[in-house]
């Protein structure tokens, strides 16, 4: 059962594109593909729906390494970032699971207003969950911290407004020592924000 280690957080200590490359492909990608399969057929019985794995490239990248690296679960078969969608991510210090809507996602403004008049399911999460509202930052906010409302109205009415919640794993945690465990928290991350996913989800393929 593979779980990341701290030879994946490693992997961005190496200087220059192509080395940082060679390492998130060698020791990084195979367990987003491993983890996200096993995610995939989880939450696709649970939402009955199929969930495609994409797991991200950074084609783009011509001179600077990626700072993190991610993979995405999303109905789409093709691309992922038009609509909401489970994000499996690392960054030096931490994994992250996000709910993820980022880069102008389908009907965000209709979202935005949906999680307002919804917040009692943001009150239902657990107390380690947190916010993202830049996925280029590694940054993040305490959900029970942060201010929910001002954050999906910027989401709602700043063009390039971002909205991601989830959990995350620092790299120190004992429970990275303990894959099983590591696999069920992140499963139930990804379970805990389903009904949220739902609502946005619905709203996007309305049309």
């Amino acid at each position: 059962m593979l779980m990341f280690t701290e030879k994946d957080f490693d992997v961005f200590t190496i200087e220059g594109l192509d080395p940082r490359m060679a390492g998130i492909c060698s020791t990084i990608q195979p367990k987003f593909q491993e983890l996200d399969e096993h995610f995939a057929e989880k939450l696709g019985n649970q939402v009955e729906t199929e969930f495609f794995v994409h797991i991200a490239q950074h084609r783009r990248r011509t001179v600077y390494p990626p700072e993190n690296t991610w993979s995405a679960l999303s109905q789409k078969k093709r691309g992922y970032k038009m609509e909401a969608h489970f994000q499996l991510g690392i960054w030096p210090d931490y994994l992250f699971m996000w709910l993820s809507l980022i880069d102008n996602p389908k009907n965000e403004k209709e979202i935005a207003q949906a999680f307002l008049e919804n917040q009692a399911l943001f009150e239902q999460l657990d107390d380690d969950f947190y916010l993202s509202v830049d996925h280029t930052k590694p940054e993040i906010e305490p959900l029970k911290e942060a201010d929910l409302a001002k954050h999906l109205t910027r989401f709602r009415d700043v063009k390039k407004g971002e909205f991601q919640i989830g959990r995350i794993i620092r790299k120190t945690d004992d429970l990275l020592n303990d894959p099983e465990k590591a696999r069920e928290y992140m499963l139930k991350t990804y379970e805990e924000l389903v009904p949220l996913y739902q609502l946005a989800i619905k709203l996007q393929q309305k049309d």
